[in-house]
């Protein structure tokens, strides 16, 4: 059993890999009796982001808070009791703003992006260079390569 202050923080982006992460982060301090804290990285690049659609800083933030609220409560349910979960938004490189938000955490937890031959391209970018900075341990929590995920949704038939 592990302590009451076991603390678990997850990087929380909107994508397949972040939702699988925070589900595993959620389910795994509902066991230990712990708490999540989500976290999401946001960045306002000035007309990159207007393509994008956030006209400005504010608009950019807000968009993360909607995304971490929806994130956060399609994880939570169906679990019960659901443990502790606080949310953050944080401006600047999710690196940087994972790392911060982990340095006593127990756990981070990161969702896995891509699937190429490079572990560079399987892990991807953010997720490689936060556990290069990481203080704590870091559990990557994979999205199934669509080959495996259709091998394994179509039934095998012997005849």
């Amino acid at each position: 059993m592990m302590r009451s202050t076991y603390r678990i923080v997850v990087g929380v982006d909107g994508s397949e890999g972040g939702r699988r992460a925070l589900r595993w982060a959620v389910r795994e301090a509902a066991r230990h009796g712990g708490t999540v804290q989500a976290v999401s990285a946001w960045q306002w690049k000035g007309l990159e982001s207007v393509s994008m659609g956030a006209a400005n800083a504010t608009v950019e933030r807000e968009q993360a808070e909607e995304v971490l609220a929806r994130e956060v409560e399609a994880a939570a349910s169906g679990i019960d009791p659901a443990p502790p979960i606080a949310r953050e938004t944080v401006e600047g490189p999710a690196p940087r703003v994972l790392t911060e938000a982990a340095r006593d955490a127990d756990l981070l937890v990161l969702g896995s992006h891509g699937h190429g031959r490079l572990r560079h391209a399987a892990l991807g970018s953010v997720s490689e260079e936060t556990v290069r900075q990481a203080d704590c341990p870091v559990v990557i929590i994979p999205v199934p390569h669509p080959d495996r995920a259709l091998r394994s949704a179509v039934p095998v038939v012997r005849a």
